[in-house]
């Protein structure tokens, strides 16, 4: 595996602003540095990969009026043990010049320096002339470290400058990663450098040291460090969430010049730039969005929807005004982006004087409460976090929050920002059941108070993916013609919708819908049409030829095998309602993969066909790491097979099988009748989490499922 420096992953730096390439070897490998010559390591960790003898990240914020330079660095030291490790470290990939995406724009072009040594066991040093040895491939520059070997140990730093100006408050990209690596760290530094107008937001969790400020005898500059040593290596196993679970830190900062632009930072921000805030309390979240939602915006165009139309109740009303302004504000515009980004036209000449476009969640949210407020609809704002950041009383970045309205019908409704596919009756599975704030608005316009609620929970009866499988076999034995129908619903239906449905799919199902002119209809011109509507024609073919090559390689990487004439219908889109399937049918062939000839007879690997099965690995077996999968799901598998004529089936009986538990499990059953082999299989998890103590049940039921695939039946000539 080929070891990359990609700019995102190696953060850090406290160096001055100008520093030339020498300056920047002198400060990791000069005079001053206190590792060059840690050479061992502990005996407990002689059967590792290897090991990382000292890791140094540093972050570095400076400001000279509008202009703002951020350096980062990242050194490392490690011990190579073994072959893998070798080849892992043996390449180096980067780009030493890029331009900063930073501030409002950027000065200059950002710069990488990287320096790579290697120490032989006797103690040899070999510097690598990175300039020399570099070789440029596809904008990026790649470094081969000949004559690595085992016990070897290679030192290398990577120093990043990005240089911007911004006239406003900025927020740094936020840093979220755990204490360790995959590989065991003796020595930890990570340091970062402030002054005033950078505020900080920065916690240590599960047991990860504390962030601790240095004397920088300087009441304007301010230098902070977290030092660890002998940090266990991660492990990372499937389903698993680090950040919950492991020692971790988090940290933002954020750049804003006065108050001013302080109430408009996108960040629950301290009182003083020199106090870390290192908690973001409930009354914190209230002040920050207590102003920012408001009733606002011009509902004309749903009135006019709205008139004449009758609803059973404020639930189903509700919703069709939700699928109203999916459309209205945003999927009528899709074909306009497509071909603007094509280069087919310039589009939005075509649209009234001020289309509205919603872009961020803070307008479609006002927008709503406008709608609300004028039908006396009650409804809350509630504030959640994903699971994977750890509880909301732990929330620290404001990045990291998702604002939904909570809509007060007899059945509450639970949606946020809309996309081409949500649906106002299930919301983003990663808050399912998770802890969140509710910001209880007055008469339907300000924000008066908060609390803390339990989102809802969807079962794994909710979540289903339902596949019914027809299979032929030729009279040669060498090809199996195979019809499939797809069905899935909640959960299900949104893990796979943006694969499936095409956006000219969701385009045309809207224009229909809500009787809009699409867009090449609105060009007066005629030849002016006819020329947009060729060119616009052959990028809507090579659109949907990528998509059936892409759902050919998804079939393919789903079952395991490969696969021959594809041809792929989209039944229903399932944009409308929980309950309304995501529908598509995919016909395909398979030729000389599943069926061997065994003298008159033949056998086919008929498990095959319930698609791969997770398979637990002998390392995974013993786990101490609770489980956090991502949804309770249930997947029901229908396989019919016609027997070919002249032979009988033998081997069914290995086919039925049953396991359950409280985590889930998996029944399957086969029957023959009417010279047709039946196959049912059900597969489910009732839970999104599991404590470590429940693996060995899941292992139970995952296995059968596994085995199950590696089934095969024989059959055997009359």
């Amino acid at each position: 595996m080929k070891f990359k420096l990609l700019i995102v992953l190696f953060l850090s730096s406290l160096l001055s602003h100008s520093q030339t390439k020498e300056e920047i070897k002198e400060f990791f490998w000069g005079k001053n540095d206190t590792y060059k010559s840690a050479n061992t390591i502990p005996e407990k960790y002689k059967n590792e990969s290897a090991v990382i003898i000292y890791k140094n990240q540093n972050f570095d914020y400076h400001k000279f009026g509008k202009s703002v330079t951020f350096i980062s660095s990242n050194r490392k030291r490690i011990k190579l043990l073994d072959q893998a490790a070798v080849k892992e470290f043996s390449e180096f990939s980067y780009d030493d010049k890029f331009v900063s995406s930073k501030g409002n724009y950027s000065l200059r072009s950002s710069t990488l320096v990287l320096g790579v040594k290697v120490i032989k066991p006797d103690g040899k040093e070999v510097e690598i002339d990175v300039e020399k040895e570099a070789v440029t491939e596809d904008k990026s520059k790649k470094i081969a470290i000949s004559n690595l070997e085992v016990n070897d140990i290679i030192d290398f730093y990577v120093h990043i400058t990005e240089p911007f100006k911004s006239f406003e408050e900025y927020g740094f990209d936020p840093v979220e990663t755990t204490l360790g690596e995959t590989y065991p760290i003796l020595d930890l530094k990570l340091s970062f450098n402030t002054e005033n107008d950078f505020f900080v937001n920065f916690e240590s969790y599960n047991g990860a040291p504390k962030l601790k400020q240095v004397d920088t005898g300087k009441s304007s500059a301010r230098k902070y460090e977290l030092l660890a040593k002998d940090v266990a290596k991660n492990d990372f196993p499937r389903w698993f969430l680090p950040l919950v679970e492991l020692p971790c830190y988090k940290f933002q900062v954020f750049f804003a010049r006065s108050g001013k632009f302080e109430k408009l930072a996108d960040a629950f921000l301290s009182d003083k730039e020199s106090v870390i805030k290192s908690r973001v309390s409930k009354d914190d979240v209230y002040n920050y969005y207590d102003t920012k939602f408001k009733p606002l915006g011009d509902i004309k165009d749903i009135e006019k929807f709205l008139k004449g139309k009758t609803f059973k109740n404020d639930e189903e009303k509700v919703k069709e005004v939700y699928y109203f302004c999916r459309h209205q504000y945003y999927t009528r515009y899709v074909e306009a982006f497509v071909v603007d980004e094509a280069k087919i036209m310039y589009p939005y000449e075509l649209f009234e004087s001020y289309p509205i476009f919603f872009t961020y969640e803070q307008q479609f949210i006002n927008f709503f409460m406008q709608y609300l407020k004028s039908e006396k609809i009650n409804f809350d704002i509630i504030i959640a976090t994903d699971r994977e950041n750890g509880p909301i009383s732990d929330i620290l970045i404001q990045r990291n929050a998702k604002v939904l309205l909570k809509i007060q019908t007899e059945n509450p409704l639970i949606f946020g920002f809309f996309t081409p596919y949500s649906t106002p009756d299930i919301f983003n599975a990663n808050i399912e059941n998770t802890k969140a704030f509710a910001l209880k608005v007055s008469n339907n316009k300000k924000v008066n108070a908060i609390e803390e609620i339990t989102l809802p929970k969807t079962t794994h009866k909710d979540n289903v993916s339902t596949s019914t499988t027809y299979l032929t076999i030729n009279a040669d034995f060498n090809k199996i013609s195979v019809k499939r129908e797809e069905k899935l619903f909640g959960h299900n239906k949104e893990f796979e919708i943006e694969d499936k449905v095409n956006f000219i799919d969701f385009v045309n199902e809207d224009y229909k819908k809500y009787g809009t002119t699409p867009l090449l209809d609105l060009v007066k011109n005629k030849k002016k049409k006819e020329q947009y509507k060729k060119e616009y024609d052959a990028l809507l073919k090579k659109i949907k030829d990528n998509q059936l090559e892409s759902t050919k390689q998804g079939i393919e990487s789903e079952f395991g095998f490969k696969i021959e004439d594809l041809k792929y219908e989209l039944v229903n889109t399932g944009r409308f309602d929980k309950n309304n399937p995501l529908h598509y049918n995919a016909d395909f062939t398979i030729s000389n993969e599943l069926i061997k000839k065994a003298g008159s007879n033949y056998i086919l690997e008929i498990g095959k066909f319930i698609t791969s099965q997770v398979e637990i690995e002998e390392k995974e077996k013993n786990r101490t790491n609770n489980i956090y999968s991502i949804f309770p799901r249930t997947f029901d598998y229908n396989v019919t097979l016609d027997i070919p004529t002249g032979f009988t089936v033998t081997g069914i009986e290995k086919l039925n099988t049953s396991i359950e538990n409280e985590t889930g499990g998996f029944i399957s059953t086969a029957v023959i009748k009417d010279n047709k082999l039946i196959i049912k299989a059900n597969k489910f998890y009732k839970n999104s989490y599991e404590p470590s103590s429940n693996w060995s049940k899941m292992v139970d039921f995952l296995n059968l499922s596994y085995q199950f695939t590696q089934e095969k039946i024989l059959f055997k000539k009359n």
